[in-house]
């Protein structure tokens, strides 16, 4: 099951490439920006999400067919895309959704540039790096 947290990665992933939100009763797309702020999602990020969350039967991300409701239920997980290792949802029992959301994007996937992730603690991240760096030096003198 993708629970809110998945779904909320998801949705971060894709507004990286610019792929919105449609809000269908309000015809309304929506991309927060920016997405991050610091090692958390932004304002924006967070506002949008709440509304989101409120119409959640009847949005859905751009290019796909299954809305967030759909999403949060049993029925749907997030998998790695076969084709581009986005997060794209899959149904746990019947066919998979129709399309991968990088399916109308022109040049993705694109391996030369950084590919969309989830925010990071960069204290976090540097400290893991340096005990990296740290156990291959003690292990490289032995």
């Amino acid at each position: 099951m993708a629970n809110k947290e998945e779904v909320k990665k998801y949705l971060a992933h894709w507004f990286q490439l610019g792929k919105k939100v449609v809000i269908g009763n309000e015809g309304t797309k929506m991309l927060p920006q920016p997405i991050f702020q610091g090692d958390r999602y932004s304002k924006d990020f967070e506002e949008c999400w709440q509304k989101i969350l409120l119409s959640a039967g009847d949005c859905y991300l751009e290019g796909t067919d299954e809305t967030i409701a759909e999403l949060l239920t049993p029925a749907w997980e997030m998998w790695p895309c076969s084709r581009c290792s986005m997060p794209v949802p899959m149904k746990n029992v019947g066919m998979p959704a129709a399309f991968c959301p990088c399916n109308d994007l022109p040049g993705w996937p694109n391996t030369d540039l950084p590919a969309p992730r989830c925010p990071i603690n960069n204290e976090e991240q540097l400290k893991n790096i340096r005990n990296r760096l740290l156990g291959n030096l003690t292990s490289a003198n032995y």
